[in-house]
């Protein structure tokens, strides 16, 4: 089941911005990474099998505060 998760990552400078991105796409089962909003805050994560509260511990522990804003289901198109 692919699922789709967006969470917003207080990210201070281009350097955390990176370090986010690096932490996301390397965890198990991302497919694709990307960031949306308009300050480029939210970080959109699809992948099959992917832990979402993991990616979030992990992203506190290396960038900083970060909160799931939505997490659901990729339907087939």
């Amino acid at each position: 089941m692919k699922q789709k998760i967006v969470m917003r990552v207080h990210m201070r400078c281009q350097k955390c911005r990176t370090k986010a991105l690096e932490v996301v796409a390397g965890a198990n089962g991302v497919n694709f990474v990307g960031l949306e909003g308009d300050e480029k805050d939210k970080i959109v994560v699809i992948g099959d099998g992917v832990d979402a509260v993991t990616l979030t511990k992990c992203l506190r522990k290396k960038v900083g505060q970060t909160e799931i804003v939505s997490l659901g289901e990729v339907k087939a198109s």
